[in-house]
């Protein structure tokens, strides 16, 4: 009786669902391409000084790491992340995490926008990006690509979606997610029969007809084992796969973006073919929808688990020691390693690597990065208070970024607060303050 409460505290993954098995070399024959995303403006200030892939995610990870292990896991060596803004820290987080041995054909690389003598202009867009860089990723016989978004947190066999993509004749598949009317107008939205061939496609609908005449059919519902009286949608995830050939000539003319220009002009012409994944997925590009994303995780049974360990979540291994808890009180939190956390009460919360949180801190509802090196006395300047939340702090509803320096006695919420506001060390995003990545906060500071 004692084991129960664990037992259902362990998250509930749903099991795989069976796919024929896909021809010999498949996989070592596709090439997956990882968006990186533009300047993440959604995410400022969490994007001031990284690139928006390599904002910590859970505590320990990075966000990149998502799209990056599901290909691994599906058995998809073959990885391009395309970026253009702040990737050094990106790029250092890649290498240290993904090395593949000298007899390995495997690779995992950064692909930053560059002047060339073909052009030198910013990616325009995501078909853009992917322009820019052909040459590249044609210098292999690759013959499937699969092209990601960079922002998302999901878990997916890859090799589900091109062995779809493989029976169906496909010129382009890709993955669809049912969702319900009211989240209509936040995707495009696409319309296909039984035969997942997609007919129609409307981006970020507005109008009240047209939900009307995209809803998935009851044979499609009951095709995927879903409730038949359900109103559901099929929005897209930015994610395709192509065939080569059809990848070169849908990239001869000048749009910029897949989502907005290349689908919808392929549908007229092409075999296009929807991928309907069930399982959980969130777009994390906003401060709102990466701040619940985090908070979820804290779940008794998270809706996403990074305990799987069928498909398990790869990240830089930094060899830090386990964390050390002196008497605090602990409720639904996840403690990242390398922590010393004195006597505080810490309650739904993410904590990241090397967090320092002093005795008497309250902290609530928040996301803590922590740091990325250990502070030694000695090299602590005079008159900034150490890196970590200091003594008899309160912290509600915030997200702390990497190396924030807050003061005894600090008390940091939203209570009573425009929704979005910039000051000086601080910022308020959708209702949650966020604290910049190295800022100061004064003792006794009120926000």
């Amino acid at each position: 009786m004692h084991d129960q409460p664990q037992r259902d505290a362990l998250p509930k993954n749903p099991a795989p669902k069976a796919f024929g098995a896909l021809p010999p070399g498949t996989t070592q024959r596709t090439l997956a391409i990882i968006m990186g995303g533009g300047a993440g403006t959604r995410l400022f200030p969490l994007t001031k000084d990284r690139a928006k892939p390599a904002v910590p995610l859970g505590g320990k990870y990075r966000i990149v790491d998502i799209p990056i292990s599901n290909c691994l896991n599906s058995g998809l060596r073959s990885i391009y992340v395309l970026t253009q803004f702040n990737s050094m820290s990106l790029h250092r987080h890649i290498q240290a995490s993904y090395k593949f041995d000298n007899f390995s054909r495997s690779f995992v690389d950064i692909l930053a926008a560059q002047q060339t003598l073909a052009g030198s202009q910013w990616y325009q867009g995501t078909a853009d990006a992917v322009r820019q860089n052909m040459r590249y990723f044609l210098e292999r016989p690759f013959d499937y690509y699969l092209i990601l978004s960079g922002d998302q947190l999901y878990r997916m066999d890859f090799r589900a979606l091109l062995h779809q993509h493989i029976r169906s004749g496909a010129d382009i598949t890709l993955a669809t997610k049912p969702v319900h009317r009211h989240q209509v107008s936040e995707f495009g939205i696409m319309q296909s029969g039984v035969d997942r061939r997609i007919m129609r496609f409307v981006e970020k609908p507005t109008d009240k007809a047209v939900p009307d005449e995209m809803k998935m059919s009851h044979e499609l519902l009951r095709a995927i084992a879903s409730n038949e009286e359900e109103e559901l949608f099929q929005a897209s995830m930015g994610i395709y796969v192509f065939n080569r050939k059809v990848l070169i000539e849908c990239l001869e003319n000048n749009l910029v973006d897949f989502g907005k220009d290349v689908i919808p002009q392929s549908i007229k012409d092409r075999h296009v073919s929807a991928f309907i994944f069930q399982g959980y997925w969130e777009d994390i590009g906003t401060i709102r929808a990466f701040y619940e994303a985090n908070l979820d995780l804290t779940d008794l049974v998270p809706e996403y688990s990074f305990f799987d360990t069928e498909a398990p979540i790869y990240t830089h291994p930094r060899f830090l020691p386990g964390s050390k808890i002196n008497g605090a009180s602990l409720r639904q939190a996840i403690i990242s390693d390398g922590c010393i956390i004195s006597d505080a009460h810490l309650e739904r919360c993410v904590v990241g690597i090397r967090s320092i949180i002093q005795s008497g801190a309250t902290i609530r509802d928040s996301i803590v990065m922590g740091a990325d090196f250990f502070e030694q006395s000695r090299d602590a300047e005079s008159g900034r208070p150490p890196i970590g939340v200091g003594r008899n702090c309160v912290i509600d509803r915030a997200i702390i970024d990497k190396n924030a320096r807050i003061a005894d006695g600090a008390v940091i919420t939203p209570e009573g607060k425009p929704a979005n506001l910039d000051a000086e060390n601080y910022f308020i995003r959708d209702g949650i303050v966020l604290i910049p990545k190295n800022a100061v906060i004064p003792a006794g500071f009120w926000i």
